[in-house]
């Protein structure tokens, strides 16, 4: 995929050699001599990309050391702030991610913020190999007019303030009103609408913050639409329960267009929250409240489709809606932010240009998860991605193609570290901030009750 998609770049320092067959990766158990050295290898991102990451060079290199830098003073990323807090199934991996890190070989370092507290030349003199796997922290712009309006933020914000991520932890969407407009059709969108819509006294014994659950509680919203640019058989969302296609898009249509006969009006009517699903609209305008201060709805383009296949795109019909609503989240997608200037990266796309993982023209340097190949998939995608960097990064090394000698590893990154007044988390001291969580939760059935102040977590570990 990531070959495709970057053939128009210039020379590579990477031959462009296959991916192995699969279950081919190379093995160095037979290789390697008790007087080797260690391979030190540093992961910059503690989600799934770098927890898979680090995962597969453990086990296909038995002499690998793996440095995990996280910016945040706690693991896990997207497991942590991104999985809606009514899916705990889907946050078990945590247990996979936490036995990664219990290993020997394995160090998580929290509260090191790559590019500025220390830089990627740095990290590349002292490890034989970077992995960047940092995911995707910004969300795409509307860019229409009225964006910038109070009562307009991304879903990306909004359930960075639900799940606890503390850049959002003061985010105050207001939700006096009755209707919330979701512009996106994709797996957040339908995460923001079930948090918007479900009961909160569901909500109680699930992680999510006491401040979001407290806000939700007051919420008057009643009923929430989902737009998007284009139709049924182009939704983004992820269909986890197999169905044929056509009929799941039969259902979907029906359930967009058909207006309720008696019967099904008469049980809607008791119903206090309803969502709804609104094909071929494209978001034109964020309407002004008479005032000018605040968002009072979207204007939308009517569109249709043209051409077929990959090639099929939607355009304006000239027919107009206004949608009424009191908030509005924008949810048109993630993209990835450049981490250091010796990185290259494609603002456009909003990731780093690679071949298979390989950093264009930069040797030793590799890139896994959404910052690789865009914010798509699942956390499954994530890992068979994740394991073809690891594998291109091992091919690399029995080719000869990384440093030789020894490399200092996290002893010279702790050495400047200090020197900057910057005080890693280490993951048993993320144990600790874990026990206290789950401590705090106790008294209220939950979970856990996560910290949402770096500052607090660091005071308690008496940083």
């Amino acid at each position: 995929m990531a070959s495709r998609c970057w053939r128009w770049w210039g020379w590579s320092a990477w031959p462009r050699t296959r991916p192995p067959p699969a279950g081919s990766t190379p093995s160095f158990r037979h290789h390697l001599s008790t007087q080797e050295k260690t391979l030190q290898i540093c992961v910059v991102g503690s989600g799934p990309a770098g927890f898979y990451t680090a995962q597969h060079l453990l086990k296909q290199h038995p002499q690998a050391h793996v440095d995990i830098y996280e910016k945040q003073p706690v693991p896990f990323g997207l497991v942590r702030f991104g999985v809606a807090p009514d899916h705990p199934e889907v946050k078990n991996v945590i247990n996979t991610f936490t036995q990664t890190a219990h290993s020997g070989r394995c160090a998580f370092w929290g509260n090191v913020e790559v590019g500025r507290d220390v830089t990627v030349p740095e990290l590349r003199e002292a490890y034989h190999a970077v992995v960047l796997s940092y995911g995707a922290e910004d969300h795409r712009a509307l860019e229409i007019p009225g964006e910038e309006l109070p009562g307009v933020c991304s879903a990306r914000a909004f359930v960075g303030w639900y799940n606890g991520l503390p850049e959002n932890r003061e985010l105050e969407p207001d939700l006096s009103g009755d209707t919330a407009v979701i512009l996106g059709q994709g797996n957040v969108a339908l995460d923001v609408a079930r948090i918007l819509l479900t009961p909160p006294e569901h909500l109680e014994r699930t992680d999510i913050t006491k401040a979001a659950l407290g806000v939700l509680r007051q919420s008057r919203v009643k009923t929430v639409w989902l737009v998007g640019r284009r139709g049924p058989l182009q939704v983004a969302f992820t269909i986890k329960v197999p169905r044929p296609r056509k009929r799941l898009t039969e259902l979907l249509l029906r359930a967009a267009t058909e207006k309720p006969g008696p019967e099904q009006a008469a049980r809607r009517a008791p119903a206090s929250r309803a969502w709804g699903l609104r094909f071929f609209r494209s978001p034109q305008q964020v309407l002004p409240s008479p005032d000018g201060r605040r968002a009072a709805g979207v204007r939308l383009a009517v569109t249709r489709l043209e051409g077929v296949g990959e090639a099929t795109r939607a355009v304006p019909t000239g027919d107009m809606e206004d949608l009424p609503c009191g908030l509005v989240l924008s949810s048109v997608g993630f993209k990835s932010r450049p981490v250091d200037p010796s990185v290259p990266f494609d603002s456009k796309l909003g990731v780093i240009p690679n071949v298979e993982g390989r950093v264009m023209d930069v040797p030793g340097l590799y890139c896994s998860g959404w910052v690789k190949r865009g914010p798509t998939g699942v956390i499954a995608t994530t890992m068979t991605d994740s394991f073809l960097t690891g594998q291109m990064l091992l091919q690399d090394l029995k080719a000869g193609l990384l440093p030789s000698g020894p490399r200092p590893g996290y002893a010279a990154i702790q050495a400047l570290l200090s020197s900057r007044g910057v005080r890693p988390v280490s993951f048993s001291d993320w144990e600790k901030l874990d026990a206290e969580e789950v401590a705090r939760g106790q008294g209220t059935g939950k979970p856990r009750e996560k910290l949402v102040d770096p500052q607090e977590m660091l005071r308690l570990l008496g940083h």
